[in-house]
């Protein structure tokens, strides 16, 4: 059996449909487990819902709720799906994963980790029906996918000694669009600064430009926009970045974490500098690090040369924002001082957000939309870098590194470059730090001569411009080629 077309209303999501598409049609015998998670607002149910429509198979979205309501929620749903004149009674869960494990094809079921909260024992349960010795491996034809947006909890299933470890064939994460796939889903294609400055502040969260209000009509239109949109008290967005952080059911102590997510925000990217802003020994933080990771609120960035020398960055932009502006500002925010919150807070926006937003962006660029011709290679990894200098007696931090990895054959550089989200165009000074940056990279990691790329959101000037035509070695990217080209 063939998989199914991908729903004309689905926007990109190309790779997950196709996903859950050949897990619900694989023709391996016997019942499939499957995971899907993700965090909330991700599109996640949606996706499942046109996969059961498309397929005719059956989903039950599980509520906070007793075990009982749930069981008797799932009965209902269960009679309606089969066609029975009334609603199944099923007396537990041992009986309730038999009749869903004897249905064939996709069997769906959403917010699982509302259903382990009640029945702690339900993965071990699920474990003993999906038994190499039971009817449902023996016999069934089902492929059972399990929902969920409480990360801990959907990751902790097939964990070290978890029931479910070794029983699941798929497991999809499903993230926010990346930032080309925002901008079409907002309808800002052909406007990149402004599907950038979105981007900056919203990330590639589907709900969010109907939480929104819908997106800004046009730059001119960009401040009120934000004012309403995400600084009133009145919008959906406005406790946005704390509630990511609070619906969290594995984080405890929420106000430890927000130390930690707040002092990353204000450019304290290292664990010591981390650690002394909330005035506490590095070893102290590394529960909170680890556990924001876990959640996707925080990512850790390592150094293209150095092990070890590792940063930490904001992962959803709203967080950022709601650290950088709402919570500082929140009661005069509540008084409807929006406007003169937001021009106050023009340098930190583009210093904290713009800045470090377009060198995430301009690192996505290179991995994922630069072309061979353009970094002589297809990188394998693209990170920033601090490089030592003994001329200037001072590190150097170099916004790009991507790196060739090949068995056996080590690391080379293939390209280093620069971002600027200033507005000022990039001039030659910006070309001949570079060049000397280039000069300081370590001899065992260059090969050939790494290209030099150059990211800014302002343009270049003309006498750069002219240089870069007479350049092999030497590719401007704007935001029209950020966006739109490669």
């Amino acid at each position: 059996m063939t998989s199914w077309v991908k729903p004309a209303d689905l926007h990109a999501r190309d790779w997950e449909w196709q996903t859950l598409s050949d897990f619900a049609v694989s023709d391996v015998s016997g019942a499939s487990l499957g995971l899907v998670y993700g965090r909330r607002r991700q599109g996640k149910t949606l996706l499942l819902e046109l996969l059961a429509e498309a397929s005719g198979g059956f989903m039950y979205g599980a509520q906070q709720q007793t075990e009982a309501q749930n069981l008797a929620d799932l009965g209902v749903a269960y009679a309606r799906h089969v066609g029975a004149p009334a609603p199944v009674s099923f007396a537990d869960w041992r009986h309730a994963l038999d009749a869903l494990l004897a249905l064939e094809g996709p069997v769906i079921i959403d917010e699982f980790p509302y259903l382990v909260s009640t029945t702690p024992a339900l993965p071990s349960q699920l474990q003993l029906a999906l038994s190499p010795w039971g009817a449902a491996k023996r016999e069934g034809r089902s492929r059972l996918i399990l929902c969920g947006s409480a990360l801990s909890t959907m990751r902790g299933l097939l964990s070290g000694g978890a029931p479910l470890r070794g029983r699941a064939t798929m497991e999809l994460l499903v993230r926010p669009f990346w930032f080309r796939e925002a901008a079409g889903f907002w309808g800002l294609s052909d406007d990149p600064d402004l599907a950038f400055r979105v981007h900056a502040l919203v990330g590639g969260t589907p709900a969010y430009l109907e939480m929104s209000g819908g997106a800004p009509r046009s730059a001119r239109d960009f401040d009120a926009w934000v004012c309403r949109a995400l600084l009133s008290p009145a919008s959906a967005m406005f406790r946005e970045g704390n509630l990511l952080l609070r619906e969290e059911p594995e984080i405890s102590d929420p106000t430890s974490y927000a130390s930690v997510l707040t002092a990353v925000s204000m450019g304290r990217i290292r664990r010591t500098e981390i650690a002394a802003t909330l005035g506490r020994p590095a070893t102290a933080i590394a529960h909170p690090l680890a556990g924001l990771e876990d959640i996707g609120l925080l990512e850790r960035v390592e150094d293209a040369f150095k092990s070890r020398r590792g940063t930490f960055r904001i992962s959803d932009p709203v967080v950022r924002l709601h650290q950088l502006v709402i919570s500082r500002d929140e009661g005069r925010l509540v008084r409807r001082e929006a406007e003169r919150v937001w021009a106050e807070a023009a340098d930190t926006v583009a210093s904290k957000m713009y800045g470090p937003h377009l060198e995430d962006l301009a690192r996505e660029w290179v991995l994922s939309h630069a072309d061979v011709d353009t970094l002589g290679g297809r990188p394998s990894w693209v990170r920033p870098a601090t490089l030592s200098c003994r001329e200037h007696q001072q590190g150097h931090e170099l916004d790009i590194v991507a790196m060739r990895s090949t068995p056996f054959d080590g690391d080379h550089v293939l390209a280093i470059g620069e971002v600027k989200a200033t507005g000022k165009p990039m001039d030659l000074p910006a070309l001949e730090r570079l060049i000397h940056l280039r000069d300081l990279a370590p001899s065992d990691r260059v090969r050939d001569l790494p290209r030099i790329l150059m990211f800014s959101r302002a343009g270049f000037t003309k006498a750069l411009l002219k240089i870069a035509d007479d350049r092999q070695d030497l590719e401007l990217v704007d935001m029209t080629r950020l966006y739109q080209g490669n």
